[in-house]
This record gives structure tokens, C-alpha cells and sequence, in this order.
């Protein structure tokens, strides 16, 4: 599995432990988790246990997270991923978060591109997926932006902080 991937401004590479106090900062942001299934992180050591969870799916090839990389600043300003890798039926499905202070420049759309590309040429996946909930208007827009079709709503298919939740299905066939 790729450990890393470059875009013009971004450089992805799979996360480590090292950069757990840069994704605290993301992940302990109420605005940036409003839309994520995890609660708003009040200590390092979480950052650094989801770190470790995603390492260990990594293993088992069941999925792959990176650290995105302003190249400008060398900052980390979010992650991106593979959230669950299917090669039987040859579709994945895809998340993402960005800081705050990087929304609206294009990242999100930049990086998803370049795992749609890499999904596309070199994992041989036909399918990716994107869920968001009907009121992430911002991750909405980019899925729009990269040509994703909107499938329909999966009613009540996922709890998240305590209650039933409704998420949209988006997805992009490598013939799209």
C-alpha cells in the first residue's frame, strides 16, 4: 500500500505517532469534527490512539489515512483517507478534514483528487464512496466539484454522539 502522495501544493504521506500534537490541534476543534462520528478531542493522547487504530486497519489493508502536508508552510492543516478498502468488489469509500484556517483554498479538493488517482490507476478500484451528512454544505460542494453523483440519502444508517443520523451516499465510477 502507498505510504505517500504529491499534489502541487500538498504532500500526503501515511500518519504517524509523531504527528498526533498537529492533528490534536484539528481534532479538538468543534467546527472541524462538527460532521466526524468522534467527539471533539480533549487530550493528545486521543490523536495519538486514533493514530494507532488507523495504523493497525493500514496493516490489514482494510484502510489507509494520511497527514496532509502544506508544502508552503510544511504545517499539517488535515487528514484524508481511504476509511474502508473493499478490493473484492473494487470500491472504497473516502474522508477527509481540513484546519480551519485552510478552508476555502482548494485542499480538500486537491488532495481527494489525488486519491481518486491513485485509487483509479493504481489500486484498480472501480467505486468511490463518500458519505456526508445533508448539512455539511462545505464537503458537499467539493464532492460536487469533483464530478461525485449524489446516490440518494441512507436514512438513519449510522449513530453518531448518541443519536441516529442521516447520511448522503456520494460516489465517482472510474468511467465518470
Amino acid at each position: 500500500m502507498i505510504t505517500e502522495l504529491h499534489t502541487e501544493r500538498l504532500h500526503l504521506r501515511k500518519m504517524e505517532v509523531s504527528d498526533s500534537s498537529s492533528l490534536f490541534q484539528i481534532w479538538s476543534d468543534p467546527d472541524v469534527i462538527r460532521f466526524m462520528n468522534i467527539s471533539s478531542f480533549s487530550d493528545e493522547n486521543q490523536a495519538k490512539g486514533m493514530i494507532e487504530l488507523l495504523d493497525e486497519l493500514a496493516q490489514c489493508n482494510k484502510a489507509v489515512r494520511f497527514a496532509i502536508i502544506e508544502l508552503e508552510s510544511n504545517k499539517i492543516i488535515g487528514s484524508c483517507g481511504y476509511n474502508s478498502l473493499d478490493f473484492d468488489n473494487g470500491r472504497a469509500e473516502i474522508g477527509y478534514d481540513i484546519a480551519k484556517a485552510f478552508w476555502g483554498k482548494g485542499y480538500a479538493s486537491e488532495a481527494i483528487c489525488s486519491l481518486l488517482d491513485y485509487a483509479f490507476s493504481c489500486l484498480k478500484l472501480n467505486r468511490i464512496e463518500a458519505k456526508v451528512e445533508p448539512e455539511n454544505v462545505n464537503s458537499i460542494n467539493v464532492l460536487q466539484k469533483l464530478n461525485f453523483k449524489f446516490e440518494g440519502t441512507l436514512r438513519q444508517c449510522e449513530r453518531s454522539k448518541g443519536k441516529f443520523i442521516d447520511l448522503h451516499m456520494y460516489s465517482k465510477l472510474i468511467t465518470d
